[in-house]
């Protein structure tokens, strides 16, 4: 893992594995640059993945819940390529990561390459959004992580066909184990950033979904999901009808990335930013 300063002097965390098309991983609202690490296993040859732990998660510097906003990260997501050197990069975000890439698009545009959605988009429901208020920021009941392990399995709404070892891998992206029992992997004040943005008035995202214009989209969608509607894929779809999209069977919010639909997806999608990327530098 390694490290770079942000513009207010946060140390945030990187991964940067592989050669070729960078490819910019940006991971959900309590998740870190793990969440790509099933993906990662799966990518055509050629690709970098960079993987940015936000700030307040993972490996980077806990901020306070102020500075925990969309706009904030998409800012720290451009200086994480700035600091690598990269005029451009694919991005590739889940959930809140998404909504990141949204954001450079309407903002900074000419450094995206490419732009996947990993089961978010211009319209957040309630349900998903009530559902994930339920845990964020709140320390797990159980004390172990083989416990945690057992209550995903149990509570993921929307999941079928997962192997117990996977269920296992979750628990520890999701927890620390403490001696004192299990811990967050990121800073609960996440909690009071959530509410805040939830308690404000509703925003229209759908200029930032638009604001792609020109850019290789994909779209990735659990077909269970309880945040992006089959209405609101179907209407991303109708605006953007050469978005290459999967909507993966037996999952929820949000796929794990190597299901076959997804990795074919994230491979045509690929295929499509390196062609114009090509295109373009000629």
């Amino acid at each position: 893992m390694k490290h770079f300063i942000a513009e207010d002097g946060a140390r945030l965390a990187y991964r940067d594995e592989g050669a070729g098309l960078p490819l910019l991983a940006l991971a959900g609202l309590t998740r870190d640059g793990r969440d790509f690490d099933y993906l990662a296993h799966h990518l055509p040859p050629a690709v970098r993945l960079i993987r940015l732990d936000s700030r307040g998660r993972g490996g980077s510097d806990w901020t306070g819940a102020d500075s925990y906003t969309v706009a904030q990260e998409a800012r720290d997501a451009l200086a994480l390529l700035d600091h690598l050197g990269l005029a451009r990069a694919a991005v590739i975000g889940s959930s809140r990561g998404g909504l990141l890439g949204m954001v450079i698009a309407a903002t900074a545009q000419p450094r995206l390459a490419g732009l996947c959605l990993n089961d978010v988009g211009p319209v957040l429901e309630r349900d998903g959004l009530v559902r994930i208020s339920q845990y964020v920021g709140l320390a797990p009941s159980v004390q172990t992580l083989e416990e945690a392990a057992e209550r995903l399995a149990a509570t993921m709404s929307g999941f079928d066909h997962v192997p117990p070892l996977r269920w296992e891998e979750e628990a520890m992206r999701h927890y620390r184990q403490l001696p004192e029992g299990l811990g967050l992997t990121y800073d609960p004040a996440l909690r009071m950033a959530f509410e805040a943005a939830m308690a404000g008035p509703p925003v229209d995202l759908w200029p930032l979904f638009d604001a792609c214009a020109g850019v290789p989209l994909a779209l990735i969608r659990g077909a269970r999901s309880d945040l992006l509607s089959a209405k609101t894929a179907a209407e991303m779809c109708r605006r953007r009808p050469d978005m290459t999209f999967a909507d993966v069977p037996a999952r929820g919010h949000i796929p794990f990335l190597d299901e076959p639909a997804a990795t074919r997806c994230i491979g045509d999608w690929l295929a499509r930013v390196r062609a114009c990327e090509t295109q373009r530098a000629g």
